[in-house]
């Protein structure tokens, strides 16, 4: 009977253990297989490539794919929900830079952007008058003829008008009247910026900046930097004097007094 019990226990024992190295064999795979599932999503989020159309804007920027998948994290969040649309990837990492280095080098990049798009724009501005002058010989690009008299004309601003400003640099009272009219970029039409007296691009790239003429209004063509060329003085029979301010509205232009800004 003992020895019945003894085998019988025996048997308990061995299938007990069996049972659990089963199950412990069945458990052991399970784990793992989860563990490398969310490893292998993790890693699968970070290495997903980029598009085709994401990888052409990313190298339109020079950005790398890391630093692309960022800008679209940030843009997801609230970055994109108070920023306008224009807002580049650039200035966006910027703003979320990650310690002051990393803040330094976007600035960097952006400046030196800036700059060779102001290059581009002035150049582009110099070509289109040039060939104003060549298809149009005859033709003023300012016609004194349409200037109306300031003491008639309405001589207030509407959002469909440009206006026309003449000034030089070391003109203390251009340049007031010039952050005045500044302040109402955003509510006209734009501005046509005219300068005397600076001989180069690079010198009306510098005074712009010392201005601070955004570089987004120059780029929108909302405020527009333009070299005289004479133009004051073929409109003023030679007698112009800086500031002067004029109005555009329909083709026709009307001499604004300083007040109405």
């Amino acid at each position: 009977m003992a020895a019945a019990i003894s085998r019988s226990h025996s048997v308990w024992v061995a299938v007990t253990l069996v049972t659990g190295v089963v199950m412990f064999a069945h458990a052991g795979p399970t784990v793992t297989a989860d563990t490398q599932r969310s490893s292998f999503d993790q890693t699968n989020i970070v290495t997903t490539p980029l598009s085709a159309v994401e990888k052409t804007r990313a190298e339109a920027w020079d950005l790398s794919d890391i630093e692309w998948r960022r800008y679209q994290t940030l843009m997801d969040g609230i970055r994109g929900s108070v920023s306008p649309a224009t807002l580049s990837p650039i200035e966006v990492l910027g703003i979320h830079a990650r310690d002051e280095g990393e803040r330094r080098r976007y600035a960097e990049r952006w400046a030196r952007l800036m700059r060779d798009d102001a290059e581009r724009i002035l150049a582009f501005q110099h070509a289109y008058d040039r060939a104003w002058k060549r298809l149009f010989p005859s033709d003023r690009l300012i016609d004194p003829a349409r200037l109306s008299d300031g003491e008639t004309a309405d001589v207030t601003l509407q959002p469909t008008d440009r206006v026309l400003f003449f000034t030089r640099p070391d003109c203390a009272s251009c340049d007031a009247l010039l952050r005045r009219l500044l302040k109402r970029v955003d509510t006209l039409a734009g501005v046509d910026i005219y300068l005397l007296g600076l001989p180069s691009n690079k010198a009306v790239r510098d005074w712009a900046e010392q201005q601070a003429i955004a570089p987004r209004w120059v780029r929108s063509r909302r405020v527009t930097l333009n070299h005289d060329g004479g133009a004051l003085s073929r409109l003023t029979e030679g007698q112009g004097e800086v500031p002067t301010v004029l109005r555009r509205r329909d083709d026709v232009l009307a001499v604004l007094s300083p007040s109405v800004l």
